[in-house]
């Protein structure tokens, strides 16, 4: 029956096909890892990163060999750490302990964990968790070391969470909302830089400005919160901040209910303003990778999250069911993402726009989202400004006209410039010959001139007797 109803969707939707025949014909990765070459206990890591993570499996999987497997067990560690916090038939007694020591399991040769409940989706991972610290025993120190500091701080957050009775009611703050944030997310982005740094393919300058990468982990897992709203209500967890939801309706279950679908709608246009203020720090860090498969690990994810963004706005579907991007986008923007980073600006210009033109007049936020859609259009176009072919012709016609008329100008000026200089020396010519004795006022005067002509014989013929 699945077959049959995909063949009738993609029937309709031939563009979705498509992209998925794109994707897998013409994708070529940057490199391809062999596990022939790999050890049963690293083979044995990948297939666990596949079960937890096919998204994240696949990019992983093409980084170059320098990266591959500290970045892989790096993703492990952290979604074993996750496994217990998440699992909600653990007492916070027992979590709360193995949340602070954690990083030491990681040094402790055959340490495993079957304690999760029965239906914990990674718990297979913990079960199996040997095979992840067999192969953290062989990576680079340089990269151990950056998986323990985050292994321990990201351990501490979450216990602390674990042990806040009011945590176990669901965020309060926005304050709490982004510190869980960091704690479960922005670490995840700091962790990543220091290897990439680590691994010289990323710009060292990046260490300073942490805040990038911080926003790099943030706008995922805000992403997510958001999309997986229902799910989370239904396991009894509340991510959303209370001071948020508290302004529309009277309880969190409200949100949830029919009759205040349009309040609820306005609440996730609130949360989906807080995450998008994370986009253009987002695009400014993808502006420090160096290597290309490095690049595609960071800027897939980031482009679904944009894209995810655009899914839940202003849909009131993420109250009652869970939804996410199809198979079809998802390959057309893996393609658009495996390019440049001006192609991954023109995906996040092309959901912004929507996100803009989704934007309803009525909601509180309407304002507030179209600043925001601006601000990152804005940043984007001081990367890449646009080069608007009609535009440019008439910028050159409008310069071809000022050029015209600026020649114009100058003959005339030439044309002056000559008259005026003819006219001075005429002048000054003029001037030496009257001071040198030059009648000019005879040329008008007749009677003058004939008098003058008569002087002239006079001397002419007494000259003429003289030499007789």
């Amino acid at each position: 029956m699945g077959g049959l109803s995909n063949v009738v969707y993609f029937m309709f939707h031939p563009n979705q096909l498509r992209a998925i025949i794109q994707w897998k014909t013409w994708h070529e990765p940057v490199y391809t890892r062999d596990p022939s070459k790999e050890a049963p206990t690293l083979r044995s890591c990948f297939d666990f990163l596949n079960q937890t993570s096919r998204s994240f499996s696949a990019v992983i999987q093409e980084l170059q060999p320098e990266m591959l497997v500290p970045i892989a067990l790096f993703y492990l560690v952290l979604r074993g750490l996750d496994t217990i916090e998440d699992d909600m038939t653990l007492p916070a007694t027992t979590k709360e302990p193995m949340l602070r020591e954690f990083y030491k399991y990681l040094r402790t040769d055959g340490w495993t964990f079957n304690g999760n409940g029965p239906n914990e989706k990674d718990r297979a991972l913990l079960v199996h968790f040997d095979d992840v610290i067999a192969e953290l025993r062989k990576i680079d120190k340089k990269y151990y070391d950056v998986i323990e500091d985050i292994t321990i701080k990201m351990g501490n957050g979450m216990a602390d969470y674990a042990m806040d009775a009011e945590f176990e009611e669901g965020v309060r703050t926005v304050a709490q909302y982004e510190e869980y944030c960091h704690f479960v997310a922005g670490l995840v982005g700091e962790g990543l830089t220091r290897i990439f740094v680590q691994g010289n393919t990323a710009n060292p300058a990046l260490l300073d400005r942490m805040e990038l990468s911080e926003s790099m982990g943030q706008f995922l897992q805000k992403t997510n919160i958001i999309r997986d709203v229902h799910e989370d209500f239904e396991d009894s967890r509340r991510f959303w901040p209370k001071d948020v939801w508290s302004k529309y309706v009277d309880k969190w279950e409200d949100l949830f209910d029919p009759k205040h679908r349009t309040q609820a709608v306005y609440c996730s246009s609130e949360m989906v303003l807080n995450a998008l203020k994370h986009a253009d720090e987002c695009l400014y860090y993808m502006a420090g990778i160096k290597e290309q498969s490095v690049f595609n690990f960071v800027a897939i994810p980031q482009s679904m999250a944009i894209a995810t963004l655009e899914l839940v706005f202003q849909n009131p579907k993420i109250f009652h069911s869970h939804i996410k991007i199809t198979k079809g986008d998802a390959c057309h923007l893996m393609m658009k993402s495996t390019q440049n980073l001006q192609v991954v600006c023109d995906v996040f210009k092309t959901y912004t726009r929507r996100i803009a033109r989704k934007n309803d007049p009525r909601d509180p936020h309407y304002l507030e989202i179209s600043v925001a859609c601006g601000k990152i259009e804005q940043f984007i176009e001081t990367l890449f400004p646009t080069q608007d072919g009609k535009k440019l012709q008439a910028m050159q016609d409008e310069q071809g006209q000022e050029g015209a008329q600026n020649d114009l100008w100058e003959a005339l000026l030439l044309v002056g410039a000559v008259l005026f200089v003819l006219l001075l020396v005429s002048g000054l010519m003029l001037g030496l010959a009257w001071y040198m004795g030059a009648r000019f006022d005879v040329i008008f005067d007749k009677s003058a001139a004939s008098s003058l002509k008569d002087v002239a014989r006079a001397a002419a013929t007494s000259q003429v007797h003289e030499e007789l």
